[in-house]
């Protein structure tokens, strides 16, 4: 890697290739004009409205998942809004996240020595988290969600209205409550902004839940990424904000 640049937490395993992206549509799919003129349909994993950050005509990266038997083959992972590359794919967070974790490079989820994917909890015994991280008797339940929604120097979430959002909020008040540790991860997927805050336009009941769950004991830590053709990385920690805009 060159120098001040760390290696990707999660790295592409081939180098990406760059197009412009046509339309985004179906939640799921995307059209990308390659340069010669052909234009290719690839998988959009992002079930969010993506506003902000699904403008016709802007530069995207997309990804070869070298899978020959995948009706679609490539990923979208990166498009360019302005001066910033800012990236789609809601898969990459929890890997890069984990990796992370792995490697101490984020403080205040040091000391795990277990680290435990996909674990089921909640009420209803239906829900599962991101990562269950465990030292001894301490356990540590973590969440994570992506966010590329863009408000000024700000960035929000959600960017659409989520059910599935609020009910997570509650099962890891439950878990706050309970004296384990509950941590809400932010991965901020853009790089020109500030600050996070909570998208009250979008989902007020989302925004207050969220104010609810803090004062219950959930700890949030909004991460930025750090993107490259290589891979995506996780940077520094950068405020954020409960109250309404």
């Amino acid at each position: 890697m060159l120098a001040g640049v760390p290696a990707p937490d999660h790295r592409y395993p081939v180098p990406v290739v760059e197009g412009v992206l046509v339309r985004r549509y179906q939640r799921f799919l995307a059209d990308v004009a390659l340069q010669g003129g052909e234009v290719r349909t690839v998988h959009c994993a992002n079930s969010g409205s993506m506003r902000t950050c699904a403008e016709p005509g802007r530069p995207v990266r997309i990804s070869d998942s070298g899978s020959p038997t995948r009706r679609l083959r490539w990923n979208l992972e990166q498009i360019r809004m302005g001066r910033a590359w800012v990236g789609l794919n809601t898969a990459v967070p929890n890997r890069a996240i984990e990796a992370a974790i792995a490697r101490g490079g984020i403080a205040a989820l040091r000391g795990y020595p277990s680290v435990k994917r996909e674990v089921v909890y909640g009420r209803e015994g239906r829900s599962r988290i991101d990562l269950l991280l465990a030292h001894g008797d301490r356990r540590c339940w973590v969440e994570i969600k992506n966010t590329s929604y863009r408000v000024g120097d700000e960035v929000r979430f959600p960017d659409s209205p989520t059910e599935r959002g609020r009910k997570h909020l509650e099962e890891l008040s439950d878990r706050a409550r309970a004296g384990d540790r509950a941590v809400l991860v932010f991965f901020v997927n853009r790089p020109d902004v500030e600050v996070f805050r909570p998208a009250y336009e979008v989902d007020r009941a989302y925004a207050e839940g969220l104010s609810r769950a803090v004062a219950a004991g959930v700890e949030v830590i909004p991460l930025r990424a750090l993107l490259s053709r290589a891979g995506v990385s996780v940077g520094e920690e950068i405020p954020f904000r409960l109250d309404r805009a």
